[in-house]
């Protein structure tokens, strides 16, 4: 029998046209703001791809159709992104974050979340092995 095509679920949280720069640029906390550049310059790098403002405070870089194994709903989503929050540093990452648990071990302060990783602040920790992560959720299917 022939799967089930679905349609993917509306969310939300879409590409928009708004400048990535110009959202970054109203972050009032001068440290988080420097980071959130610091970030966006890795994730360019990594990518090799333009951010895009996701709703009205997500970076992300890609699209990607997630399909849930659970429900079977689709969605389509950043490949890889994140968000400066008012409480930390928001990274979405297009992995499982507890299969990397021994390079999160040289990560230095963090918290963890199912594919998000959140930081206070890029001094809080080890930016290269940040990078690791970043390039390991980008190589994941």
């Amino acid at each position: 029998m022939a799967e089930k095509k679905s349609k993917p679920a509306e969310i939300k949280t879409k590409p928009t046209s708004a400048s990535v720069e110009d959202f970054l640029n109203t972050v009032k906390d001068e440290q988080k703001r420097k980071d959130s550049f610091a970030i966006l310059d890795m994730m360019k790098k990594a990518t090799g791809k333009d951010p895009k403002m996701w709703g009205s405070s997500v970076i992300g870089f890609g699209n990607k159709r997630y399909k849930s194994p659970a429900t079977g709903r689709e969605v389509d989503w950043l490949v890889i992104g994140f968000s400066p929050r008012k409480a930390n540093l928001s990274l979405y990452l297009s992995m499982n974050i507890k299969e990397h648990e021994a390079t999160l071990k040289k990560l230095g302060k963090h918290k963890t979340g199912v594919g998000c990783l959140y930081i206070n602040k890029l001094e809080d920790i080890d930016v290269k092995v940040l990078k690791e992560i970043i390039n390991a959720s980008l190589k994941r299917k």
